[in-house]
């Protein structure tokens, strides 16, 4: 019965935005604040993660929570308009999903490899695959909507 409970545990990979160690943390235990194993300093999972070129397939591929990612760009309107929404979506999911954010600017290689033509463009990973994607600025409830299409319980 313990297997079975330990195989229903989601985990989260994330590095360490501090110290840049990778850490692997249960998801019924985000809520509770989790610290990084090596330098002790929060890892704040209530807001969206950031991910680049380095972290993106790591995380994407060990976290065995479904992963969204807002491919986004700094000057891009409907992708400022829009990070509220995603803010509130990775505080809506904590325990339940990973939200992350990945800059297309800074990150052109991974982008690039899921061809990524416009922004915001949104991906929902599941075990390390795409499940769903939409392009275009969404409110949190359309957020929401492509997280249910990848069996999210919102």
């Amino acid at each position: 019965m313990e297997t079975e409970t330990k195989a229903e545990t989601g985990k989260l990979t994330v590095r360490c935005q501090f110290c840049n160690t990778w850490n692997r943390i249960e998801a019924v235990k985000v809520t509770d604040g989790p610290k990084c194993g090596k330098c002790s300093k929060p890892i704040l999972l209530e807001r969206p993660l950031p991910l680049n070129d380095e972290t993106f397939a790591r995380t994407i591929a060990e976290s065995t929570v479904p992963v969204a990612v807002d491919f986004y760009a700094d000057w891009c309107g409907p992708c400022r308009m829009m990070a509220p929404a995603v803010d509130a979506l990775a505080a809506h999911l904590q325990g339940k999903a990973l939200i992350g954010k990945l800059n297309t600017d800074h990150s052109s290689r991974t982008a690039s490899g899921f061809n990524i033509r416009g922004i915001p463009t949104t991906i929902v990973f599941r075990n390390g695959k795409e499940v769903a994607r939409q392009s275009g600025a969404m409110q949190l409830e359309g957020l929401k909507q492509l997280m249910a299409r990848a069996d999210v319980a919102v």
